[in-house]
């Protein structure tokens, strides 16, 4: 059931990330996803780092580092995709 979740989590953390990111995305949905769980990953790995993994409550610290990662990966995925899908239609 954890991949299950993994998957919800990426899929609304990619679209949450193209919604705050400025201007049109070319990045499939299910590009976007893939960042997003890896924006969750990553946030988690963070939050355990600072020590903010495990706290009473909401893990409010624990879902911006998570949110914030997945904008970094959907920007910098979006900028690889169109720079491999532009040099593709060029060619």
């Amino acid at each position: 059931m954890g991949w299950l979740w993994a998957i919800i989590v990426g899929f609304v953390l990619g679209l949450i990330a193209k919604a705050i990111l400025p201007g049109k995305q070319h990045l499939p949905l299910w590009l976007a996803t893939i960042f997003g769980i890896g924006g969750a990953v990553l946030g988690n790995w963070a939050a355990v780092g600072l020590g903010i993994d495990e706290t009473r409550g909401i893990d409010w610290g624990r879902h911006a580092l998570q949110l914030a990662a997945a904008v970094l990966l959907v920007f910098l995925g979006d900028m690889a995709y169109t720079a491999v899908k532009g040099s593709k239609q060029r060619a």
